[in-house]
This record gives C-alpha cells, sequence and structure tokens, in this order.
C-alpha cells in the first residue's frame, strides 16, 4: 500500500477522481453570454421577456432586439442552451417585429448582440467588446434636446425659410439614402424644421467610415449635438422626411437652365471662424458676400493664409447659382448696398503689416437672402441697408 500513489490508493477505496476539464470561451461566446444574461435579468426585474414597441422603454427595446438576434443564430442557440432559465430562447407567442437576420451581414449580427470587429488594422476574426450599434443609436435617442439659449439668432432664418418656400425661392425634395449634409442646409424632419448650424470636424469610425458631430437647430427652440450619419439615417428613414433647397432665385438665379443660358458662377455668403475677439463676438452676423466663377470650396481652401478671409479658416453658409450674369458688376451692387454696414477692422498678415479687409460686413444672413432676391427682380437699384434697424430702404440716392 505504501507503493500505491495518491490516485491509486483512492481507487482502492472506490472513490472516482474526475479531473474536471472546463473548455475554455472564446472572447466571441463571453459577449454573447454576457449580453444573454442582461436580458434574464431583465426578464427576472420585470416579469416578461423585453418587447419592441414605440411605448417600451428603450433599453427594452434594445434587448428584445438583442435576443430576436440570438434567436436567429444557431450557435447562440446552442451556446446558451444550458443559461436559459425562463425560457427565452423559445419563440412563443406574437412574434416581435425586427429586421430579418438574413438580410444583415455577419458585422452587422454581431453588432446586435454587443459584439463588434475590430478595426481594419487588425485581423478580422479577431472580436473586441466595443459598444454595439443598436447601444450606439439608443445613445442617440436618449441624447435628449435642450433648450437653444441663443435661438433668437436663428429665428429669423427659420422665418426667411418659410418665405422662401411661400414664393417658391426654396423647394422641399425627397432625402435621397447616401444625401449629403452641409452647414447652413435647412430639412424636415417628423414634421419639424432642422437647421445644421454647424459641423464639427470630421473623424473615422472603428469601421472605417467618416463622420463628423453636428449642431442641429430645430424650430421650436431646441438644440440637439447629433452625428451626421445619425441624421442622414434620420432622414431617410422618416417617409415625410425632406431636404429644403438652397435659395434658386428668379430668371436670373434659377436652377432650371434654358438651353441658351450660360453659367456664371456663384454667389457664396461666409462666416469666419477667426478666433479675434470682435468676430467671435458677432460670428453670427459678420458675413462675407463675393461671387466667383470657380469653385468655392477651392477659393476658400487656403483661407487661413489670406488676409481678404481675415486670416481665418471660413464656413460656406448660403450659395445661389448664377446663369448669364456680370459678376463683377453684381458683386459691386452687393457692396454697394452693404457699405453702411461694412466693419473698420485691422488685422495683421503673416508678415506683420496691417491689412484692413472690405468686404466684410455686419449684416443677418435673412438681410443678404432679401438683397439677392430683390437683385433677381431688378428692383435693388435705390435700396440700401439700415443698421439701425436692421433692414433695407428703399429710398437710397442712385449710386
Amino acid at each position: 500500500m505504501a507503493d500505491l500513489s495518491d490516485e491509486e490508493l483512492l481507487a482502492e477505496l472506490g472513490v472516482s477522481l474526475e479531473a474536471k476539464k472546463k473548455a475554455a470561451l472564446t472572447a466571441e461566446e463571453e459577449r454573447i453570454i454576457a449580453g444573454f444574461e442582461d436580458i434574464c435579468r431583465f426578464y427576472e426585474e420585470h416579469g416578461h421577456a423585453p418587447a419592441h414597441g414605440e411605448d417600451r422603454d428603450i433599453f427594452e427595446r434594445l434587448y428584445a432586439v438583442r435576443l430576436d438576434r440570438i434567436r436567429a443564430l444557431e450557435k447562440c442557440r446552442s451556446l446558451l442552451a444550458q443559461r436559459d432559465p425562463h425560457g427565452l430562447l423559445s419563440v412563443s407567442g406574437k412574434e416581435a417585429e425586427s429586421p430579418d437576420p438574413d438580410t444583415l451581414d455577419d458585422d452587422a449580427l454581431l453588432a446586435e448582440l454587443g459584439i463588434e470587429a475590430e478595426p481594419a488594422a487588425e485581423s478580422i476574426t479577431v472580436l473586441k467588446h466595443v459598444k454595439s450599434r443598436a447601444e450606439v443609436r439608443a445613445a442617440e435617442e436618449i441624447a435628449s434636446r435642450e433648450l437653444c439659449k441663443d435661438f433668437e439668432t436663428f429665428r429669423p432664418l427659420f422665418a426667411q425659410v418659410q418665405e422662401d418656400l411661400k414664393s417658391g425661392l426654396r423647394e422641399i425634395r425627397p432625402f435621397g439614402q447616401e444625401a449629403g449634409i452641409r452647414q447652413g442646409e435647412f430639412f424636415i424632419l417628423k414634421g419639424q424644421m432642422v437647421y445644421v448650424a454647424h459641423v464639427g470636424e470630421e473623424f473615422e469610425t472603428e469601421y472605417g467610415r467618416r463622420d463628423s458631430r453636428l449642431r442641429v437647430i430645430y424650430d421650436n427652440g431646441t438644440e440637439s449635438d447629433v452625428l451626421l450619419r445619425s441624421l442622414q439615417r434620420a432622414l431617410y428613414k422618416d417617409e415625410a422626411g425632406r431636404r429644403i433647397t438652397d435659395p434658386t432665385v428668379g430668371p436670373l438665379f434659377g436652377t432650371t437652365v434654358e438651353p441658351d443660358d450660360l453659367e456664371s458662377g456663384t454667389i457664396y455668403v461666409l462666416r469666419s471662424l477667426s478666433d479675434n475677439p470682435y468676430i467671435a463676438q458677432h460670428r453670427n452676423l459678420i458675413h462675407k458676400i463675393g461671387v466667383t466663377g470657380g469653385d468655392v470650396k477651392k477659393r476658400i481652401a487656403n483661407a487661413r493664409h489670406d488676409a481678404t478671409y481675415l486670416l481665418a479658416d471660413v464656413e460656406v453658409v448660403a450659395t445661389y447659382k448664377l446663369f448669364n450674369i456680370n459678376r463683377t458688376k453684381l458683386e459691386k451692387i452687393f457692396h454697394r448696398v452693404l457699405a453702411p454696414a461694412q466693419i473698420d477692422l485691422t488685422i495683421q498678415d503673416r508678415f506683420g503689416h496691417p491689412v484692413q479687409p472690405k468686404e466684410w460686413f455686419l449684416v443677418p444672413l435673412n438681410i443678404i437672402a432679401e438683397i439677392v432676391k430683390i437683385t433677381s427682380n431688378g428692383t435693388i437699384e435705390g435700396y440700401i441697408y439700415n443698421p439701425a434697424n436692421a433692414s433695407l430702404d428703399g429710398n437710397a440716392p442712385e449710386p
């Protein structure tokens, strides 16, 4: 007996010693189990499986989507079969409405389970625990709008757009699936007019896509900071989602081109992003209005190095197409009308020399739109801007 090992001794005593072998779980399996445990806890707290529906809490709807995905994947059902004390894996009663799993690719299905593939820089076979797409969308939806403290700055813009729509200066068009969104554009989302006041710096998502954070103003005096792609998705999914076109002013500037029309260029309105104290204080009122026969974006590409643009980046807030118009004369008309609002500002150029840019004006955007409209009617002669009451006076002397 002394020569027997511990295992042999236990065997002689009739004791069976089994080595407990526990299969290691992959990172993907651990995430699936963790996601399902969240659903089980929901069931234990509320007494029912998570369900879909607009009247449901956003997190319940999130769990409902995740449960649908788990039920749809055989590998998930097999993995969780022994971890389902409430029978949640079996589908009973009315099926919850959700996207058909067959219409989603593997990455999309895994995303709904709380699993995402690593970015392209790493192996696509390695999975990483990050926020699911459903969770990201939920966060976007949960992020409530807040009161727009400077809404009085934007109120005239909404009023002007309403007038433009009535007069035919602007049109309402369906929003395409991959349609772009630019700063200064207006949309209709769920019956509300939406203004894109600011497009933040572009960044790359984990999936190699480009996105930006927006400042979006709503016509009811609220605002939010949604992602550009989130706004795109919301506009496309909303059956009544619409784009409001930029102003197309009469036969002189219209987008409907006659066969013998020659395109002359574009009227552009810019806003400076300079950190100059005076400009920063009046940023929403200081505009540069110009006319170009080329591409506006190319024209302003090096704004930060050009004293004409106050040696700072600029943003395009409005554009108007031109046909059969003398660009130089038109620009002079605009500058004459706005002369009383021309800002008197001196800045230092790159070499330290003082420069006084001449084409920047302290004028609301809706006044500029009104000037363009009056010009298209051929009645701009005699008008001049009155800074005292922020309006156009029609009794100015001939230029």
